[in-house]
């Protein structure tokens, strides 16, 4: 009943809205020509005051009235026209504008719309059979649970995966940790964690993600979710033959039907076309300087670093280069160079491609502020 009394309202609302513009012109039209006819009538009376007092001859006098007096003739009979068709066609319009809008509006609803479907409150939707609920009525149900139930640690490892999949990262990784403080960690536990902070970070493998992965191999070294990110960190840290070592063990570890099969292998295919890595410091290197006196390693970094650099000016289109080289900067201690290095690497690969949007990841994943 008050869903027909408010429909009832709003019909009639926009009804209104049509009608009353109609209406005013209607008005405004009509004023125009009475107050010609009235302008006509002072003039008319105006002429007989001049012919009283002789400023103006009789006959002149005479011609003027007979002059005024077609004019009036002619504006009443206009007026009249007017009135007549603005009346009709008003009426038309009007009509079919008060009867359009409800029938059209109100058949349309009948068809597609569900009037008497009774409300169903959040209460009701989370209390109902779940094979009938939707995935965010099922989540929702879950968080009600958590919210009663905060310390239940199988519901918060049950909800971490959803949120992945429903692209909620962050929740994901809040999930995940409220599992590990509650009952310790685990190497799926850690593995999630992982991969939702690198989900988070587009697809980078971030400093925490990498912590948490090596947590989850310790935990379980044959955890095929950690070896594949661990790989994945070490492709995108310019270390492409020990990610490759590391996915290719992955595929022979793994069982025909693993998911992350796929995964390795199309990881390896990407390797296999990506451009030869460009001279720079490595970590491994950067170890190994760790021997010398302190002059002789800055002066064999920097003699590294400033050879990758001088190699990306030249060949541009490599955006490992560029990650290795805003590393590099940066383990310097040279975050103004490091910010350079970005923001040429990401003019030199094209702001909108995928090797900018990850090299912008990669800076943003080490400190430095993305760019807009």
């Amino acid at each position: 009943m008050w869903f027909w009394a408010v429909a009832a309202l709003l019909t009639l609302g926009a009804s209104l809205a049509i009608l009353l513009p109609m209406l005013r012109a209607e008005g405004r039209a009509a004023a125009a020509d009475a107050y010609d006819i009235e302008v006509y009538r002072d003039q008319l009376s105006e002429l007989d005051r001049d012919a009283g007092r002789g400023l103006i001859r009789p006959a002149e006098a005479e011609e003027a009235r007979t002059e005024i007096a077609r004019r009036i003739l002619r504006a009443g009979k206009k007026e009249k026209s007017n009135a007549t068709v603005r009346s009709r066609s008003g009426r038309l319009l009007a009509g079919a504008a008060v009867l359009a809008v409800p029938l059209i509006s109100w058949s349309f609803y009948g068809v597609l719309g569900s009037p008497d479907l009774p409300p169903e409150p959040l209460a009701a939707r989370l209390t109902k059979n779940p094979a009938s609920s939707t995935i965010d009525e099922l989540v929702a149900r879950a968080e009600h649970h958590l919210a009663e139930a905060p310390s239940d640690v199988r519901g918060w490892e049950v909800l971490a995966p959803i949120y992945v999949r429903m692209s909620r990262f962050a929740d994901a990784a809040n999930a995940y940790r409220t599992a590990i403080r509650l009952d310790g960690s685990s190497a799926a536990r850690e593995a999630g964690l992982g991969e939702a902070l690198t989900a988070e970070q587009g697809g980078m493998v971030s400093a925490q993600a990498e912590t948490a992965f090596e947590k989850a191999l310790a935990l379980d070294p044959e955890n095929a979710k950690a070896r594949f990110f661990l790989a994945t960190a070490q492709a995108q840290e310019g270390k492409a033959e020990e990610a490759v070592k590391g996915w290719s063990t992955l595929l022979i570890d793994l069982p025909p039907n693993s998911p992350w099969r796929a995964a390795a292998e199309q990881a390896l295919a990407a390797v296999d076309k990506k451009p030869a890595a460009m001279p720079g410091p490595t970590q491994d290197q950067m170890a190994a300087a760790s021997s010398m006196s302190a002059g002789d390693r800055a002066a064999m970094i920097e003699t590294m670093v400033s050879r990758l650099d001088g190699e990306l000016r030249k060949n541009p289109d490599n955006p490992d280069g560029w990650m290795r080289l805003v590393r590099s900067y940066l383990v310097l201690g040279k975050k103004v160079e490091a910010e350079d290095a970005r923001r040429r690497g990401v003019e030199a690969l094209g702001a909108d491609s995928n090797g900018a949007k990850e090299l912008d990841k990669f800076a943003a994943s080490l400190g430095l502020a993305r760019t807009e």
